[in-house]
């Protein structure tokens, strides 16, 4: 579905990834894992054409889509939810979910009603301004805002950052059940314990390159994974 060949990316004035190939799956759950630096969120923003790679080749479900605009790329079906969740503060949930939706100009209500399906208290608080949410319903409605746009392939940064753990354990629930309605989901998650145990395929990066790769269920019995990522 998503073919990344030799993405080098410089990101303030470093390189911050160096030649990187990798594809995702359709249907298939992928982790980037690794330290902060290693270059895994400039990836996703340079997929999702927020950055501007200086060379190589992002393809999806085989057209080129190197440097597109972000409009442009959310229209080809890849939708991001990012680090720190974004969320409108002022906007009500239900204003936030409408946002995610701009490009659409069909019936949004099934979409709603999914969304509020997946994450019960959304609905509860549909009129409530995002901005008074807890950091769990806000990450809740980041996800839920990224599906009205009704992606093929979801990525993810950093969704567990500065939850707690039992909500943590709630969202990647759902992380799984929205793959097993279709959604194709790229991830980039600190808990590389979490993030291995959920993902059908990971990558490990380093200072701008991929060092690992494998099926989740063998990186973590890897070595240098327990050591480096797992604290083992």
């Amino acid at each position: 579905m998503l073919k990344i060949e030799d993405l080098k990316v410089n990101y303030g004035g470093i390189e911050a990834v160096k030649g990187i190939t990798f594809d995702v799956a359709e249907g298939s759950i992928v982790t980037l894992i690794g330290a902060n630096g290693a270059g895994k969120s400039t990836t996703l923003r340079t997929i999702a054409g927020l950055v501007q790679p200086r060379s190589g080749k992002i393809s999806f479900m085989d057209e080129d889509i190197t440097g597109l605009k972000p409009d442009k790329i959310v229209s080809r079906g890849i939708t991001l939810v990012p680090e720190g969740r974004r969320v409108f503060s002022d906007l009500t949930v239900l204003e936030n979910l409408k946002v995610g939706a701009y490009l659409r100009n069909d019936s949004l209500t099934d979409d709603i009603n999914w969304v509020y399906e997946l994450f019960p208290r959304l609905k509860e608080r549909s009129w409530q301004a995002a901005g008074t949410l807890s950091g769990g319903e806000q990450q809740m409605l980041a996800v839920g805002r990224a599906l009205m746009s009704r992606p093929k392939l979801m990525m993810m940064d950093e969704p567990s950052l500065g939850l707690a753990p039992i909500v943590v354990k709630d969202i990647f629930s759902i992380i799984k059940e929205i793959n097993k309605r279709g959604v194709t989901i790229l991830l980039i998650e600190q808990n590389a314990n979490l993030a291995l145990h959920t993902a059908d395929v990971g990558y490990v990066l380093e200072t701008g390159n991929i060092t690992l790769s494998g099926p989740g269920d063998e990186l973590l019995k890897n070595d240098a994974v327990k050591k480096a990522y797992l604290g083992k």
